[in-house]
């Protein structure tokens, strides 16, 4: 599929979505949203692709809303009907949210730049997120007397805790990628000239890693926070039922014992 505002490659079992619109700062708009979106459906339903990296082009991750999208949704002299102003945002932020959650495979952001208000929302949506030396973080949707508009009053709390959540959100205060890591919105920080380098090695491990078992645990990560104990141990029961009935169950212990790498195939 030809794309104008990404680009998508997968080799080694990694697929890699680069947000391609760098004299914006990569700036969201519909046509990159339905871009990101139907990549993240192709990683998801192709078997060969095991996981996700998501980056920007150029000087940064993503500046948030194009301008122009702004102005489509808040012109106070020709206003879109409130429900066409709902369905559209629903079309743009929210749909990438809905799409990445329906993804079992290790999504990584690997974020070389700023990535600020609707891109900070879009960068939450990833399993694990490496920072660049260069990269910044804001949301910065307070200042345009807005809300997170990608879910992000969902994903952030989960990521880094109710009471650093409420302080970026509601000051929309920009943070560098030390601060962010001391806070573990990012895991780990590197030169920027190192960070596909980086993003790829830990990408390639995963993606030669037992995929089942890989898939079924992302599963009860994000059930689990939702869950009571008793519920959440009897969902890991299952999972484990599953898991120890693949062909990779078997490989695990028989290369152990013979003091060799594991070779999983994913079964």
């Amino acid at each position: 599929m030809d794309f104008k505002d990404i680009l998508f490659s997968v080799e080694d079992g990694i697929a890699t979505i680069t947000l391609n619109r760098p004299k914006t700062l990569n700036a969201i708009n519909l046509e990159l949203i339905e871009e990101w979106r139907t990549a993240i459906e192709m990683a998801r339903d192709d078997p060969g692709v095991k996981v996700l990296v998501v980056t920007g082009s150029g000087r940064a991750f993503s500046s948030g809303a194009d301008p122009k999208l702004l102005m489509a949704l808040r012109s106070r002299t020709n206003p879109p009907p409130l429900t066409d102003r709902h369905a559209m945002k629903t079309q743009t932020m929210l749909s990438i949210a809905r799409t990445a959650a329906t993804l079992d495979k290790p999504y990584i952001g690997a974020i070389n730049g700023a990535a600020v208000g609707g891109g900070m929302d879009l960068a939450s949506l990833c399993d694990i997120r490496i920072a660049s030396d260069k990269a910044k973080f804001g949301m910065a949707f307070v200042r345009m007397g807005e809300i997170p508009t990608g879910g992000g009053c969902y994903f952030l709390p989960r990521i880094i805790g109710v009471a650093r959540a409420c302080e970026l959100i509601w000051t929309g205060k920009l943070i560098g990628a030390e601060e962010a890591l001391s806070i573990g919105y990012v895991t780990k920080v590197v030169p920027l000239d190192e960070l596909m380098d980086t993003v790829r090695e830990l990408a390639l491990k995963l993606s030669r890693g037992p995929s089942v078992a890989i898939s079924l645990t992302k599963k009860l990560i994000y059930r689990c926070l939702d869950l009571d104990m008793n519920t959440a141990l009897e969902a890991h029961l299952i999972s484990q039922t599953v898991a120890e009935s693949t062909q990779d169950a078997v490989e695990g212990p028989k290369a152990w014992l013979e003091k060799r790498e594991p070779i999983f195939k994913g079964k």
